[in-house]
């Protein structure tokens, strides 16, 4: 229980800042299994965070940071007595978390870090009941009521699947935002990883929208998750059961309830023609959202949540740009799958039959695995890009649009140019090894 408060302390804890414009705080969770708080906002910042004792707070200062609302106040229980959120000054948004009578936590257990400037995690192992032996009250006595004990926050350098981030992309990054000033009508959010250099482009990464399709794919790396532990195996049947089926994208639909259908079959009906039904299955095969969305989260994708089955028209399945590259570098880099079920999960992923969005920008030889996403108001498409020499990169790029409008088509299909042509041009390999076979 008192972590849970923590989390919703902490959890509340930091905004982003930029110089030129002010950020906005676009969401946050907390991991329980890892106690761990992520929070994400809209561009980059570099919060300063430090303790003050009698009675204790955690303050977390966030420069460029707008709060465009009054102050926040709001109690937690026993061990959380209160937050307060709000303006320090034109420019700072503060956060302060003051603990109850009785509790209290050491510096050296708060740890700030980002995996880039616009997703920091906050890591500390629990809220402490006061005791004698305690280091931290124990030097907090000697000292000031006021005196600040900073808290360590380290670089924003650190991805997922062993990948270190290397600079933004600031040529990408200019010609992006140009073209977003053409498309101004629409809501785009975008991250690209260059996988030999580590340099990307992070435009509303984080962002959350309706995931539509794209949550197929990490439905299909779960699946092949469970392959590789014994518990499911490709071959065995699924039958098709009529609370299952459902309209949109796919063929199964047109079956009779009672239809049989391999795993494998099911799972590629599912990415390759962007199945409902078969993603169904997939679902129920696996136990369930609540298993699926806690395998996400233990995968580190924060922003990725299945609430409805497929099709999901209204849209409360979500997930943003940066969560399917980061799916995408755990696959790339060998984390997750066995060298088969990562084979098998990409040639499924090469033959998706939709190539009218991130496709429709790659140059001649160009090699994608990717899962595409559609709804009235959202386009998507993510994955795994290998150039014509060999370069590899990740992708993920989602946008909201006017209800169908055609538009963000050719949006997308111009920034995927954009980006393969600077990583083709530009990007040099990280050894003089051969490249690796998507």
């Amino acid at each position: 229980m008192r972590l849970r408060f923590l989390l919703l302390s902490v959890v509340s804890i930091v905004l982003l800042s930029s110089p030129i414009k002010a950020a906005r705080l676009q969401s946050w969770s907390f991991d329980q299994a890892r106690n761990q708080l992520h929070l994400t906002t809209d561009s980059g910042v570099q919060p300063r965070a430090f303790l003050i004792k009698n009675p204790t707070r955690l303050v977390l200062d966030l420069p460029g940071t707008n709060l465009n609302r009054d102050t926040v106040r709001q109690s937690f229980g026993s061990a959380i007595k209160e937050i307060r959120i709000g303006q320090v000054d034109s420019k700072t948004t503060r956060m302060v978390i003051e603990l109850a009578p009785g509790y209290t936590v050491s510096p050296d257990k708060l740890l700030i870090k980002g995996d880039s400037s616009s997703h920091w995690i906050v890591n500390f192992s629990s809220i402490e009941r006061v005791t004698a032996n305690n280091s931290f009250e124990q030097s907090a006595n000697n000292k000031s009521n006021e005196e600040q004990l900073p808290i360590q926050i380290g670089d924003a350098s650190s991805f997922v699947g062993g990948i270190r981030l290397g600079k933004d992309i600031s040529q990408l990054n200019t010609q992006v935002k140009g073209l977003m000033a053409r498309y101004s009508y629409l809501q785009p959010g975008m991250f690209f990883l260059d996988l030999d250099t580590g340099n990307y482009l992070d435009l509303n990464g984080e962002k959350i929208f309706p995931a539509a399709s794209t949550i197929k794919f990490p439905i299909l790396v779960a699946l092949f998750e469970e392959v590789d532990a014994g518990r499911i195996k490709l071959n065995e049947t699924l039958v098709m059961r009529r609370d299952l089926m459902t309209g949109g994208s796919g063929t199964l639909r047109y079956k009779r309830p009672g239809t049989k259908l391999s795993v494998l079959e099911t799972a590629t009906k599912m990415i390759t023609i962007s199945d409902n039904t078969a993603t169904n299955m997939i679902i129920d095969r696996l136990g369930g959202k609540a298993k699926l969305n806690q395998r996400f989260r233990s995968w580190g994708l924060q922003n990725t949540v299945i609430r409805n089955l497929l099709g999901d028209f209204k849209g409360t399945n979500t997930t943003s740009a940066k969560d399917l590259v980061r799916l995408g570098a755990l696959l790339a880099n060998n984390q997750l799958l066995s060298d088969t079920s990562r084979s098998k999960t990409l040639d499924i992923m090469r033959r998706v039959e939709n190539r009218s969005l991130l496709p429709a920008g790659l140059g001649k030889g160009a090699v994608i695995a990717h899962k595409t996403g559609t709804l009235g108001i959202i386009l998507g498409d993510a994955g795994i890009i290998q150039t014509s020499t060999g370069k590899r990169y990740l992708a993920g790029i989602m946008v909201r649009r006017p209800f169908g409008d055609k538009r963000a088509k050719s949006f997308i299909n111009q920034v995927s140019r954009l980006v393969y042509s600077y990583i083709e041009q530009n990007s040099i390999n990280a050894s003089s090894t051969p490249p690796q076979q998507l």
